[in-house]
């Protein structure tokens, strides 16, 4: 029996743990099925650690006691506030790792000590050395770090055997990366890459919450800036309806009870169509776009040379993201595996030939 090694995708607004069991890549839920473990940390009202959906949850309301995105810190000689505690982002990402180990051990019945973990291809040496301490503090020996567009084409691309070259399109909720992957005879390359560590889904979010903000302060003459309560209730609705316009063509938000204004309620009920909303990101999508074609011209490539597209990351979804690549590119992009879940498959895909499973792809890595 070969030996147990999980791969990891450490993301900088979710996180997730797959294993490759019977030749089947299996990403692993939780005791409640979730697959997706948002990357928050916190501390309770009773200075328990709390990791997940809980910290998440929390954030809304008390965000000195919560941490998020705390990948935008890996590499950084720095201590984190969280309530009264201070933890260095090693730490901070350790509480996350253990998580994903506990639910990996859960489901497979037996202890793990071993991890392939992703990173974004433009890491530097500093913050692929924090990600390797955050898992030896989890109790994990990383046995390899890998680049996430790598992860993501070994997905799509573990068999091929043609030379082709992939552009992964990374889009998730507080970054965006794009890289240039090269594929031959088993052998998965990051040509180039570029990005920015400061653009996601929840820039798109921020848009619909000003566009809600505008509707209740224009047409109910109500300024609930300063509610927090208020806010934390937009927020989530404004994610909800993100997500409800990458299927539909328009969405009502409701709101009973919002918040109250010289003793009455306030209540919230706004339609929202997608191509308002595309409106609204429009400028975000273009920015990607310069991105790519950096990216591209590192790699000394023009668009006629990309043979696939890859998308990654739950941002993608947006059907204009897809749109513009096509017309950019003359090319539909790649669906068919979940954008949210393909780097950790494909980082499971690493791992287990690392444990002498049966899976094709080299990995040949920019640093």
């Amino acid at each position: 029996m070969t030996e147990i090694i999980i791969g990891i995708d450490l993301g900088t607004t979710n996180s997730e743990v797959a294993i490759v069991q019977g030749g089947q890549v299996i990403v692993i839920g939780d005791a409640l099925g979730q697959k997706i473990l948002p990357s928050f940390v916190g501390i309770g009202e009773n200075n328990e650690i709390l990791v997940g959906e809980p910290a998440r949850n929390q954030y809304v309301l008390y965000p000195e006691r919560t941490i998020k995105s705390v990948k935008r810190k890996m590499g950084e000689d720095i201590k984190l506030e969280m309530g009264d505690q201070s933890y260095s982002p090693q730490e901070v990402s350790a509480i996350i790792l253990k998580r994903l180990k506990n639910i990996a051990e859960d489901y497979l019945k037996q202890p793990v000590q071993k991890a392939v973990i992703t990173v974004p291809a433009y890491f530097s040496d500093a913050q692929r050395q924090a990600t390797r301490e955050a898992g030896k503090i989890a109790g994990l020996d990383v046995v390899r770090v890998i680049n996430e567009p790598t992860a993501a084409a070994l997905v799509y691309e573990a068999a091929q055997k043609e030379h082709k070259r992939v552009l992964v399109y990374d889009l998730g909720g507080g970054t965006f990366d794009v890289s240039v992957v090269s594929i031959e005879e088993d052998v998965v390359e990051v040509v180039a890459s570029h990005g920015n560590n400061h653009l996601g889904g929840d820039d798109f979010d921020q848009k619909l919450v000003e566009h809600i903000l505008k509707f209740l302060s224009e047409k109910q003459g109500v300024d609930i800036k300063t509610d927090r309560k208020a806010l934390a209730r937009i927020n989530r609705a404004a994610e909800a309806a993100k997500r409800a316009l990458s299927d539909k063509p328009y969405v009502t938000v409701e709101e009973e009870y919002l918040t109250e204004q010289e003793g009455m309620p306030v209540n919230l009920s706004i339609e929202l169509e997608r191509y308002e909303y595309e409106k609204m990101i429009s400028s975000y999508i273009e920015e990607t776009l310069e991105s790519v074609h950096t990216a591209l011209e590192d790699a000394k490539l023009i668009a006629a040379d990309i043979d696939e597209i890859v998308l990654v990351g739950g941002s993608t979804r947006t059907p204009l993201v897809g749109q513009r690549l096509k017309e950019e590119f003359g090319l539909a992009p790649k669906s068919g595996v979940d954008p949210d879940l393909c780097v950790a498959m494909g980082a499971a895909m690493q791992a287990a030939r690392i444990a002498g499973d049966t899976v094709s792809s080299v990995l040949v890595d920019i640093t």
